[in-house]
C-alpha cells in the first residue's frame, strides 16, 4: 500500500515525519510524494498559527476528493491542543496527538480491517517519558535530523506549544549516541540536534546540552554537529565555553529573539531584554570563530506601536543576522496574547512584515559578502548538473560549486566566491 505524508511546522515535526515514514516502510508500506495518489494520507500538523490548522483541514479534504476510499490521518500538535475541534473534522478517519506516534501503523492497519474511526489523543502528564522514534534514513536529505528533546515548561504569551507538547523531557544520552552511530554507518556526516526547547535538554535526566554535544563529538565518523533553536537566557557562561571547545560544532546558531523591543518582549513573557540578548551574542562571537546567527521575529504583536516596531527593526539590523525568519503575529485561541487589547490590523502586520524582511535581507547580503574569499568546507547537497551541487558551509553560507567526482553527502574544501543574491559561487580548493 502507498502512504503519503504532508508535514507542517518546525524541524521537530519534520524529524517525526521521517520517523513515521520509516515505521510505515518497515511495515510494508511504500512511501510516495504528496502529489501521487495514495492509499493512506497522513498530515503531521502544526498549530502554532490558525493558518496551520486551516492548511491541515484543506489537505485532508483534498485527499478525500482525490481518493475517496483512502485512509486519512490527522496527527500532531493540532489535535493534541484542540481535540474537540479536531474531532469535528469528518475527513479524518484517524486522529492522534503528539504522543504515542508508534501506534499509528497499528491504527491504520486496524482501520483497514474495521473501517471504524479511531481517535487516540493521549493527554500529556507530568513526568512522562520521551517517546523514542528513531529515524535513520532521511530520504532527500544529506544531513540527519535527530530530535533529542520534547516539550517546553515556559509559557510565552503567544504560544500554544506547551499545551500541544507537554513538559520538557529528554532522550536518554545512550539512546542518542547509539542512533548517532547508526546514522554514521548509514553515511551521514552531519547531524542537526533538535527539540522543542533544545536548551533545556537534560533538565529531567541529570544531563545537559553541553554534555550531549561533547559526547556526540566523540562519535567516530561524525564530522559536523549543528544545533536547532536555542534560548539566549538559558545559555550559561559555562555552557558556552564548553560548546566553544567542540571543533565539530557548527558555529551557526539559531538564537530565538521574537522582538528587539523591550516592551514587546516583556508583553510576550520572554525572559530576557534586548540588552541581555545582545550581550549573549557578543559573548558567543568572542568564543566562536566566524559565528553567525539566525533568528525568528514576530511583528504586529498586540500593543506594538510604530515606535516599538522601529525599535525592534533597528535592533535586528544591528545584530547582523545571517537570516531572519519573520512572522506576522497570529492570534491563537488558548493563549494569553489572544485576549490582549490593542490587536493589530492585518494590513499593518503585512506592512511591518514586508519592511522587516527587506531590512533583514539587506543585512543578510552584507554578512554573506563578508565570507567571499574564505576557505571553507561545504556539505554537498542537491545536484544541479552531473558535476555541480548546492551546499552549505559550517557557517550555513549557501554555495554552488562544480565538484566532478564527488556526490551528495560529501564534505569538500572550497573557496567562497561572489554572492549572486541566492548563493555564493564557490570553487573547489585543491
Amino acid at each position: 500500500m502507498k502512504v503519503s505524508f504532508y508535514t507542517l511546522g518546525c524541524k521537530v515535526n519534520q524529524n517525526e515525519t521521517g520517523a513515521l515514514q520509516q515505521l510505515f516502510y518497515e511495515n510494508g508500506f511504500e512511501i510516495v510524494e504528496g502529489a501521487e495518489v495514495a492509499d493512506v494520507y497522513i498530515v503531521n500538523s502544526c498549530t502554532v498559527t490558525a493558518g496551520g490548522d486551516k492548511k491541515s483541514r484543506q489537505w485532508l479534504r483534498r485527499c478525500k476528493r482525490q481518493n475517496p476510499g483512502a485512509v486519512t490521518v490527522l496527527t500532531g500538535c493540532y489535535p493534541q491542543a484542540f481535540p474537540e475541534e479536531a474531532d469535528e473534522i469528518t475527513e479524518a478517519d484517524i486522529i492522534t496527538g503528539s504522543s504515542a506516534r508508534s501506534r499509528l501503523v497499528a491504527h491504520v492497519q486496524k482501520f483497514l480491517q474495521t473501517q471504524q474511526r479511531i481517535i487516540d489523543i493521549v493527554p500529556h502528564t507530568k513526568g512522562e517519558a520521551f517517546e523514542e522514534l528513531p529515524a535513520e534514513n532521511f530520504v532527500g536529505h544529506t544531513r540527519a535530523f535527530m530530535k533529542i528533546e520534547d516539550g517546553c515548561n515556559r509559557h510565552c504569551a503567544y504560544c500554544i506549544i506547551p499545551k500541544a507538547r507537554g513538559e520538557v523531557r529528554s532522550r536518554a544520552p545512550e539512546s542518542v549516541l547509539s542512533e548517532l552511530r547508526r546514522l554514521v554507518e548509514t553515511g551521514y556526516k552531519e547531524v542537526v540536534l533538535s527539540g522543542i526547547n533544545l536548551t533545556c535538554y537534560g533538565n529531567d535526566n541529570g544531563s545537559s546540552l553541553a554534555d550531549i554535544v561533547e559526547a556526540a563529538a566523540e562519535v567516530e565518523g561524525l564530522e559536523r554537529i549543528r544545533l536547532g533553536s536555542i534560548e539566549p537566557d538559558l545559555l550559561s557562561d559555562e555552557t558556552l565555553v564548553r560548546l566553544s571547545r567542540i571543533r565539530k560544532l557548527c558555529c551557526q546558531f539559531h538564537l530565538s529573539l521574537q522582538s528587539g523591543c523591550a516592551k514587546t518582549l516583556s508583553a510576550m513573557n520572554r525572559l530576557y531584554t534586548p540588552s541581555e540578548y545582545r550581550s549573549v551574542v557578543a559573548h558567543m562571537r568572542e568564543l566562536f570563530d566566524h559565528a553567525v546567527f539566525t533568528t525568528d521575529v514576530i511583528v504586529g504583536f498586540p500593543g506594538e506601536t510604530d515606535a516599538d516596531f522601529e525599535e525592534s527593526m533597528s535592533f535586528v539590523q544591528s545584530l547582523r543576522f545571517l537570516k531572519v525568519h519573520v512572522f506576522s503575529y497570529s492570534r491563537r485561541p488558548g493563549t494569553v496574547a489572544a485576549e490582549m487589547p490593542e490587536q493589530i490590523d492585518e494590513q499593518v502586520k503585512a506592512q511591518r512584515s514586508k519592511a522587516m524582511i527587506a531590512a533583514a535581507d539587506a543585512v543578510r547580503a552584507e554578512v554573506i559578502h563578508e565570507f567571499e574569499g574564505h576557505h571553507e568546507e561545504v556539505l554537498l547537497e542537491r545536484p544541479i548538473s552531473k558535476s555541480s551541487f548546492t551546499g552549505y558551509t559550517k557557517s550555513y553560507i549557501p554555495v554552488v560549486v562544480a565538484a566532478p567526482g564527488y556526490r551528495s553527502g560529501d564534505i569538500i574544501p572550497v573557496t567562497v566566491g561572489e554572492f549572486d543574491g541566492q548563493r555564493c559561487v564557490a570553487t573547489l580548493t585543491k
